[in-house]
């Protein structure tokens, strides 16, 4: 009996001792900071970074494979917060923040207070703080993520059977949009379905539809970054991770009553048997307003005689698009493939002047990101100016994106192909609209070189 009661006792004085160390840990995850250390908690430092950057994709139904909602879905992944946040691989942001401008619409970022935030929080045992610090809950309009907000209208591509296995296949979809009336289009997205992104390699998408007579200024037959013209009614592109392309105020494109849209795909097989319906989604001015301006997207700097050795880093290929006619830049997106390393695109003036406009340094193939110009940054650019795209791919093991690093790689439309160039969305000014728009910039030092701090 004696020796049952001994056994009882011992365990018991465990059970306590542990109890203890557990209550202690508990009260000192939640005690306030010693002197001179910084105490940072979920719900009054983190969740409203969170919110801002991260739960837009982060939130269930949505593209990312866990939620950023509540502090009990993000503490498990805090010491992974804080390794992505630090290399500023997430949120997805690859613009070199020290080169040319830092201004851009909707830029998820985070500063380096920031990330030094998360970081604390992380290293601190990732405290839940006062239930009375946390702001209220982000709201979002449906589960379905459109990064130009609620489309007006959204039209389906026919469906589409990717096979597990087989070579790329590429075709078109013709389908009607439904329109009765014409309207003037201030955004555009493309996306495929869910569960469909890792087939689509890329959705092109074209308005078919009588142009008439041009419609708004800058908009002509023959025009376009260079003689290649709008490519016949081109409307968006879409490559994995592809955001939207929103329209600056007082900019658009017509769409006319019975149009309809070419849906141009690219299907890539991974393994498994997989259906897609890409979307196209649009959102419209209101019915009595007409925008001034004419926008449209074109290739920028390609250059299709890749070179791409086995075994080789830093390839560098250039590219250059003159401009035929006095220029505003709305946006820049580099296109790559799986190869791609960086990408810059700088403007060489007819006076001989060269200007860097931005630097994407950390190109992630998953990640075509549009990077949409503050209005008061967009680049001004006066007739003749050159248009430079610098490229670099990496072809060789330390690239994990890389298919297959034992093998040269040129230009080609093939997923394993690669390519080298820019969309960039334009706007055409007459001499008399150019020279007003500079002079209102004149004095103003709108450029921004670092990104501010928040």
């Amino acid at each position: 009996m004696r020796r049952i009661t001994r056994a009882l006792a011992t365990v018991l004085t465990a059970f306590a001792l542990v109890a203890a160390a557990l209550l202690t840990q508990a009260i000192a995850a939640q005690a306030p900071a010693k002197q001179g250390t910084r105490q940072v908690t979920f719900t009054k430092e983190v969740a409203p970074i969170l919110q801002r950057s991260c739960q837009n994709c982060h939130r269930p139904d949505s593209m990312a494979p866990m939620s950023f909602l509540t502090y009990e879905d993000v503490r498990p992944w805090a010491r992974a917060i804080k390794q992505k946040v630090a290399a500023r691989e997430m949120p997805p942001w690859f613009i070199d923040r020290t080169v040319g401008i830092s201004k851009f619409k909707d830029d998820p970022s985070l500063s380096d207070q920031e990330i030094e935030t998360l970081a604390a929080w992380a290293d601190a045992g990732a405290v839940r703080g006062n239930p009375a610090d946390l702001p209220p809950p982000r709201q979002f309009e449906n589960s379905d993520i459109w990064h130009i907000g609620k489309p007006d209208l959204v039209i389906k591509s026919a469906q589409h059977t990717v096979p597990s296995t087989g070579s790329d296949w590429w075709g078109d979809y013709v389908v009607e949009t439904g329109l009765t009336e014409d309207r003037y289009l201030k955004a555009v997205e493309t996306k495929p379905a869910a569960g469909a992104k890792k087939v689509v390699h890329h959705a092109v998408t074209f308005l078919l539809q009588d142009e008439g007579e041009p419609d708004l200024i800058g908009r002509g037959p023959t025009q376009g970054a260079g003689a290649g013209g709008d490519a016949g009614g081109f409307l968006n592109e879409y490559a994995v991770g592809k955001n939207g392309d929103v329209f600056p105020e007082g900019t658009g494109r017509l769409v006319k009553a019975g149009a309809k849209i070419r849906f141009n795909m690219h299907y890539h097989p991974v393994g498994e048997e997989t259906v897609d319906q890409t979307e196209v989604a649009l959102r419209f001015y209101p019915k009595d307003y007409k925008p001034k301006y004419y926008i449209q997207a074109s290739h920028t700097g390609d250059f299709d005689d890749l070179d791409l050795p086995a075994g080789m880093d830093n390839i560098r290929s250039d590219g250059y698009t003159r401009l035929a006619q006095n220029t505003r830049i709305t946006s820049f997106q580099p296109h790559l493939h799986n190869r791609g390393k960086a990408q810059c695109m700088e403007a060489i003036y007819p006076n001989g002047k060269v200007e860097q406009l931005n630097c994407v340094n950390n190109y992630k193939f998953g990640w075509h990101i549009v990077y949409n110009y503050v209005d008061d940054v967009q680049p001004l650019l006066p007739a003749g100016t050159m248009l430079h795209v610098i490229s670099w791919h990496n072809n060789t093991a330390s690239n994990r994106y890389n298919p297959d690093p034992r093998n040269w790689v040129g230009f080609g439309q093939r997923s394993i192909d690669d390519m080298s160039f820019a969309w960039v969305n334009y706007i055409w000014l007459t001499d008399e609209d150019f020279k007003a728009q500079v002079e209102e910039r004149k004095g103003k030092d709108v450029r921004q070189t670092t990104q501010p701090q928040r």
